[in-house]
């Protein structure tokens, strides 16, 4: 069963910068949208960042002006550069796709990302 795959979580001060990444573990329909979620210890899952196949983007207030979500739609691939981090960005950090087939949606397994103060 093919799953996204997230990659590039870790433990990093405040103020430093996190590059995620996020590919299928194998051949999906191309996109409609691709995102990344995330969920703090403790409390909901929240959205942060979607991008649509032809490139716009939104942003959840919290993290405008200093994460940035791209894509690549020949890897179907979504990347989020995550920039002047703050404890309060840590969370395990999820993508998802948004497909028109079967099975519609596909997330993935969450990776760690943990900002120092």
């Amino acid at each position: 069963q093919v799953q996204l795959v997230e990659s590039g979580g870790g433990l990093v001060q405040a103020g430093g910068s996190l590059r995620l990444s996020c590919a299928p573990s194998g051949s999906i329909s191309s996109p409609n949208t691709m995102g990344w979620y995330r969920q703090a210890l403790g409390k909901e899952r929240e959205f942060v960042a979607g991008i649509t196949r032809g490139g716009s983007t939104n942003y959840a207030e919290s993290v405008k002006g200093r994460f940035t979500i791209s894509r690549d739609n020949a890897k179907n691939t979504v990347y989020l550069q995550m920039n002047s981090l703050k404890p309060e960005d840590t969370a395990v950090f999820y993508c998802n796709a948004a497909v028109s087939t079967l099975p519609y949606i596909y997330w993935g397994q969450g990776t760690q990302v943990t900002v120092s103060s």
